[in-house]
């Protein structure tokens, strides 16, 4: 077989629940093992962007808040909802002025992924940002954030350690301290170490 060919087989699709955000099937399959079988699917209604901040002391910025699905807190990059169809950039943009305050005038792409691709078809954009000023901040009315700057080494450090766990938080500061680690990313001179 292929690795780009399919072995699974749909005979049936039909709605669970939608919201504003998501949307729930459930698929009746066969199974790459012939089996019958049934398949739950989420499907995502925007793209999931994050962004790392980068201050010219190389300091980042991550937004704290409370996180329903878990029943815990969370330190997190500046990160939000893209709308599907739109520029990912000018969205991400907007996510970081609204949670941070914060404008960048510099711009590059970390990465893309899927966040949990054995039940969703949840996309990911990553990006970092540099060249920073202050704006005002416009969250929106559901959330209580805080704002945390702190060493870029540090926040990278507490994904090392388990206290930070959020996906792309994660993703997006591992990717950071790679391109480092290979020379491909330079911090400005004064930043903390």
């Amino acid at each position: 077989m292929e690795a780009s060919e399919n072995p699974w087989k749909t005979l049936s699709s039909r709605a669970i629940y939608e919201n504003p955000w998501i949307a729930l099937r459930e698929d009746t399959v066969i199974t790459p093992a012939g089996t019958p079988g049934i398949y739950g699917v989420v499907h995502y209604k925007n793209l999931a962007l994050g962004v790392i901040p980068i201050d010219s002391e190389g300091y980042t910025y991550l937004v704290g808040q409370y996180r329903y699905p878990l029943r815990q807190y969370s330190w997190e990059i500046p990160e939000g909802g893209g709308k599907l169809g739109q520029d990912p950039l000018s969205e991400i943009q907007r996510e970081l002025l609204e949670e941070t305050g914060l404008i960048a005038t510099h711009w590059q792409f970390l990465l893309r992924m899927h966040l949990s691709n054995s039940v969703s078809d949840e996309e990911a954009l990553i990006y970092l940002a540099w060249g920073l000023r202050k704006g005002t901040a416009r969250p929106e009315p559901t959330e209580q954030l805080r704002l945390w700057r702190l060493p870029l080494f540090e926040a990278i450090e507490k994904v090392h350690s388990g206290a930070i766990t959020d996906s792309l938080t994660v993703a997006g500061l591992l990717r950071v301290e790679c391109l480092l680690h290979r020379k491909a990313l330079t911090l400005p001179p004064n930043a903390p170490t």
